[in-house]
């Protein structure tokens, strides 16, 4: 049986610096963005003069855009929205209908053409997300929290001046693949069907601007149980030299260029035999953030403590699930700064009970030992803690329909 993938594709609107090849594009790109800023301006009861003026710029400027002469640089663009009251998603999103959403089809899956000019190959233009369809054991195929993953990939395309796919159109999209693909998701206990959808650039140009056009992809594939012979604690190093993220930047997306550059502390940690990388605030190096591909929870005296989501975390939909749970069971969750000397304290003094990673894959990953520098701790005697374990049931009875979803957080796929 052949599997598929749903596509559709988008124009959009943008800065363009290319040369003669697609120079029909250029044109037609000019006209769209000119237009575009007039019919902003206007709904925003501005004059050129007065949107001159609150950008800092001369009139001729914004004579020059809506004429299609010249276009705004990159830089212009978060400025201009915001003079406008919009935000760049919106900018991109509330488009005339030819520009727009189109094409949408689920095909069989394959190999895709790409222009070797396509700037996602140069500049990275992309976004993705992850999430997994389950069957119960009744037969009924659900997913969970779609509507969080949707809302993220909004966030992250924002981040990198992308389009918004809006959320019912996303959820629509998974829903349709995860039922033409029914028969793929498997019913073994621990497994499921693992979705990437996925957003990328397909303008064929070089230099660094918004790219005119893009498509939207869901491919899934079944996998096995994350957990074949039991969850068993993990090693994991504290990095103190690289770094993941820093504020400003693009941290709390989901994005390849993200993943790309933890690569090289995932290798260092493998070679000193660690499972995993701790990553530490980029600014200080003195504060715990990220684990792998993974958020990371620490409980410290009976208290949970976790990074807060201030721009260089990722907003993961496990994580914020775990702290519903751990809520509703009386746990205070602080979601704060932890630095590394605390923790390594904590560790040492016996205060450090349970640490565990949250994410789609493992939904769970328990620690059973920290190294920074020369330190190590080990946790809860290498075994997974009792919490760890019930937060890890609790879930995944949820996701496979085990257990009542009181929180509404399945979606039935029919």
């Amino acid at each position: 049986m052949p599997r598929r993938k749903f596509d559709t594709t988008q124009r959009g609107i943008s800065d363009t610096h290319t040369d003669a090849p697609i120079a029909t594009s250029i044109c037609e790109n000019k006209l769209v963005y000119a237009e575009r800023i007039r019919t902003l301006r206007a709904a925003a009861n501005l004059s050129q003069g007065e949107l001159a003026e609150a950008m800092n710029l001369g009139r001729a400027a914004i004579s020059n855009w809506e004429t299609g002469r010249t276009r705004p640089d990159i830089a212009n663009i978060p400025r201009l929205c915001n003079v406008l009251g919009i935000t760049v998603a919106a900018f991109f999103s509330d488009t005339p209908e030819e520009e727009g959403w189109k094409d949408a089809r689920i095909v069989p899956e394959g190999p895709i053409t790409m222009d070797p000019a396509c700037v996602t190959l140069h500049y990275a233009q992309e976004t993705f997300e992850g999430m997994k369809a389950y069957r119960t054991a009744e037969g009924k195929i659900q997913l969970f929290r779609p509507e969080m993953n949707a809302k993220r990939m909004i966030n992250s395309n924002a981040r990198l001046c992308m389009p918004e796919l809006p959320v019912d159109m996303f959820v629509e999209a998974v829903k349709a693949l995860v039922k033409v693909e029914e028969d793929w998701v498997p019913s073994e206990p621990e497994t499921s069907l693992y979705i990437r959808p996925f957003m990328f650039a397909t303008e064929a140009a070089l230099g660094v601007h918004m790219a005119s056009a893009y498509k939207f992809m869901i491919i899934c594939c079944p996998v096995g149980a994350y957990y074949a012979e039991g969850i068993n604690p993990v090693k994991i190093l504290v990095e103190d030299e690289l770094v993941r993220a820093v504020k400003g930047g693009t941290g709390f997306t989901k994005c390849g260029g993200n993943y790309a550059g933890s690569i090289l502390g995932q290798v260092k940690a493998e070679k000193m035999g660690y499972s995993q990388v701790l990553w530490l605030d980029g600014e200080h190096r003195k504060y715990v953030e990220e684990v792998g591909t993974m958020n990371i929870m620490f409980k410290i005296a009976g208290e949970i403590y976790t990074a807060p989501i201030e721009g260089t975390v990722l907003p993961g939909v496990t994580r914020d699930s775990m702290i519903h749970l751990l809520r509703d069971w009386g746990y205070k969750v602080n979601e704060t700064r932890l630095s590394v000397d605390d923790l390594m304290k904590a560790g040492h003094d016996g205060t450090l009970e349970e640490v565990f990673g949250t994410g789609t894959a493992a939904v769970i990953s328990p620690v059973g030992e920290l190294r920074y520098k020369d330190d190590v701790v080990t946790i809860n005697d290498f075994k997974i803690g009792e919490l760890t374990q019930k937060l890890y049931d609790t879930l995944t009875g949820i996701q496979w329909g085990r257990l009542p979803d009181k929180y509404g957080w399945t979606v039935e796929v029919k």
